[in-house]
């Protein structure tokens, strides 16, 4: 062989894979194969790996990839010297059993054996194992099966193989879809693996109706995708596909003056690009198409009455089309599809899908206005009759918690003040409680119940439709907000409000009768209620207690739930501590601010702020390591009041660190109480030279027992004066 290394290609020709799992598909099958060979010793770690997935195959480009792998040799420890041989040198039974272990029978002629100090010194004897060659035809057997067995599979199924399969033991096959092809080529050298029934060959299948020729035979791994071009009108590679198709979605809507709904505004192009490129829809399409060829369609302008979210979500979601919007951000009367063929006269295919549009627009239509025949208060008798939780009852009982607990955070934040509609004719605690109270009844609308996506969307129009005013309308749709990470807060206050409550009734209630998320299982999306609730107390620094929010929420339920307060609570501020872990907050200023368990959410970023300013300042790792001296101190004591006589201090360390206490600390509290945690923080940095001279010079547990209580109570005033704003003792090292 001229050759030590070659490229390698293998390609699984299946019937067509699930579109939504093909990216997945391709990068595991890919990878899995790649690591093994790499694990077998035949492809070195820094080979590219090329991963390729269309509807109608799988398959991986590894370069580098050698004939057979290179002997190894490796040192194995057996026993000390003197367990493996008896004083006059002969091997004894231990070493014997040793090498048994290992596969070996002691022959000195055939084993190498050395003698050589371990990592201890001891010297020891050690069997010199030389691993044989593996061909790559069964190193690349094994790494197949193993990617074969690794597919993350959505839905397997089984299938008999052809009468005429040569292969025993396949008569039936479980896989992802049936298997009609395989191609093992390294270099331009086929390699006799088998896998599914099938043998490998050279050769594959283009596009079902547009190859130039069949079957199209691959010469050399390196010519797989080229080939597949050229012959069989089949782009392979799934990221070149999705960006054929981002490319010529963004040239089509641009020639027409449109932009794509699926695009963000105000990025730049290569930014839109990759919104695109991972956009789910753009995703599936890639998955369903080997050669896209895009088509602009048009539907009737009259649909365009309907909410355009309807019309939308019913082209994506069902036809898989991309709607365009004009350039106020309007839905348009036209939309783009991607075919997988490419006719010369493209017209029976646009014809075809503007005939299967618009019935799905008519059934929106039809859904729209029957639904606005009935007023939303019409149907709240309704959410009586629909079960939530059996053991939480109905959307009816679930309405009526929620009502309950957003007319108490409501009347609360009215209480400090907080009237934000000078204009509205309803006040402020009305209008949440409207809103609360019909926030669930689009769930019994004939459209929610077939795009169950359009939730609170479709309250809010029909809300309108029916008199009620905007602040209510919005807050019925955006009382599900935030839905998820990222996801904007309610625009107004109302709508705040009534998104708060649903979430509180849902933790609340759930952790009450103990269904609690566990593992990577969390059916009632409890995490996300929580950060929900979290980003709302902080993001509007809303004038409420959580410890308030859950003790007023608990009521609601009457009987029906066990109150697990404690335990919500420790959920909601580990969700708060990884929230800020992922915002780049570091452990220790985490751990220092949130070991206080603030119950006014909004302050915790200023008291991050303040710690991350107090721990850049020189006096910091002094006064940390100060503070955990003290709570160690204290935590040894009995209880110990914060008082000190200043009779009783006798030792000039203490007077000092006593005056500069008092000099310091009622500045420092009222810098606190003002919310200024930042500046209360820095100026204890001065109490840094007293409190080490204390520490070194006073002796805490005098034997005079008044003198000892008065020493505690100095250090107990000074612990509670430090650990206002965060425990600083966190951030010692």
């Amino acid at each position: 062989m001229s050759m030590v290394t070659e490229n390698l290609l293998l390609e699984l020709l299946v019937e067509e894979l699930p579109p939504k799992a093909l990216r997945n598909l391709g990068r595991a099958f890919a990878a899995a194969l790649a690591d093994s060979l790499k694990a077998q010793g035949l492809a070195a770690a820094d080979a590219v790996v090329t991963d390729y997935a269309s509807p109608r195959r799988l398959a991986v480009h590894v370069t580098q990839v050698k004939y057979q792998s290179d002997e190894k040799s490796s040192l194995i420890k057996l026993m000390p010297e003197k367990v493996a041989y008896s004083a006059d040198g002969q091997q004894t039974a231990a070493l014997e059993k040793r090498l048994g272990k290992e596969g070996y029978v002691f022959d000195d002629g055939v084993l190498n054996l050395t003698k050589e100090l371990d990592d201890k010194g001891v010297m020891c004897v050690w069997l010199k194992k030389v691993d044989q060659r593996v061909p790559l035809e069964v190193a690349l057997q094994h790494a197949l099966g193993i990617a074969i067995v690794k597919l993350p599979i959505p839905k397997v199924m089984q299938y008999q193989l052809a009468r005429d399969c040569e292969l025993p033991g396949w008569s039936t096959v479980s896989f992802v879809r049936p298997a009609h092809g395989l191609i093992a080529l390294h270099g331009g050298a086929v390699v006799p693996v088998t896998a599914l029934g099938l043998r490998a060959g050279n050769s594959t299948q283009g596009h079902r109706f547009e190859a130039r020729v069949s079957p199209v035979v691959i010469s050399h791994a390196d010519f797989y995708a080229q080939a597949l071009v050229d012959d069989g009108a089949v782009i392979a590679s799934f990221e070149d596909r999705s960006r054929v198709i981002v490319h010529a979605l963004r040239e089509e809507a641009a020639r027409l003056g449109c932009r794509l709904e699926v695009e963000v505004p105000n990025l730049t192009d290569a930014e839109a690009e990759e919104v695109l490129l991972d956009n789910a829809l753009v995703q599936e399409v890639t998955g369903l198409v080997e050669r896209p060829t895009l088509m602009v369609c048009s539907f009737d302008a009259e649909f365009l009455e309907v909410p355009q979210e309807c019309l939308i979500l019913t082209m994506k979601a069902n036809q898989k089309y991309f709607p365009l919007l004009d350039a106020a951000g309007k839905l348009s009367n036209r939309f783009l599809i991607v075919s997988n063929i490419n006719p010369h006269d493209p017209s029976a295919v646009i014809g075809g899908n503007e005939r299967v549009v618009r019935p799905r627009l008519a059934d929106a239509q039809f859904f729209y206005n029957q639904d606005r025949k009935r007023t939303l208060e019409s149907r709240v008798e309704g959410l009586s009759k629909v079960v939530y939780h059996n053991q939480l009852g109905t959307q009816g009982d679930r309405m009526h918690r929620v009502c309950a607990i957003a007319r108490s955070i409501a009347t609360a934040l009215a209480t400090n003040g907080f009237q934000p509609y000078a204009n509205e004719p309803e006040p402020f605690v009305t209008l949440v409680a409207i809103a609360a109270r019909l926030a669930k009844t689009d769930l019994l609308t004939d459209m929610v119940g077939e795009f169950p996506e359009l939730q609170g969307s479709m309250g809010n129009y029909y809300a309108r439709h029916d008199g009620l005013s905007t602040v209510v309308a919005d807050a019925i749709e955006d009382h599900y907000k935030p839905r998820f990470a990222g996801d904007s807060l309610p625009r107004s206050d109302v709508g705040l409000v009534v998104a708060l409550a649903d979430k509180l009734e849902t933790l609340v209630g759930m952790f009450g009768i103990g269904n609690l998320p566990t593992g990577d299982k969390d059916p009632f999306a409890l995490r996300r209620h929580a950060l929900g609730v979290i980003r709302m107390l902080v993001e509007r620094d809303l004038p409420l207690r959580l410890v308030d929010l859950l003790r007023d929420a608990n009521p609601a339920f009457g009987a029906l739930i066990t109150n697990a307060n404690a335990a919500l609570t420790d959920f909601v501020f580990d969700r708060l501590a990884g929230s800020l872990r992922d915002q780049g907050y570091s452990a220790q200023e985490v751990d220092a601010v949130l070991a206080l368990r603030p119950q006014r959410l909004g302050e915790v970023p200023k008291r991050l702020d303040a710690v991350r300013a107090f721990a850049a300042l020189p006096e910091s790792p002094a006064l940390a390591a100060a503070n955990k001296r003290i709570a160690n101190i204290l935590k040894k004591a009995d209880d110990v009041d914060a008082h000190v006589s200043p009779g009783l201090l006798q030792d000039d360390a203490e007077k000092a660190l006593h005056a500069a206490m008092h000099s310091v600390l009622p500045q420092a509290q009222t810098l606190f109480e003002a919310g200024d945690y930042a500046t209360s923080l820095q100026a204890l940095a001065v109490l840094r030279a007293p409190v080490d001279a204390f520490f070194d010079g006073v002796m805490v547990n005098a034997e005079q027992l008044d003198v000892r209580l008065n020493r505690l109570g100095l250090l107990k005033t000074l612990h509670l004066a430090m650990n206002r704003v965060a425990d600083l003792s966190k951030l010692a090292a």
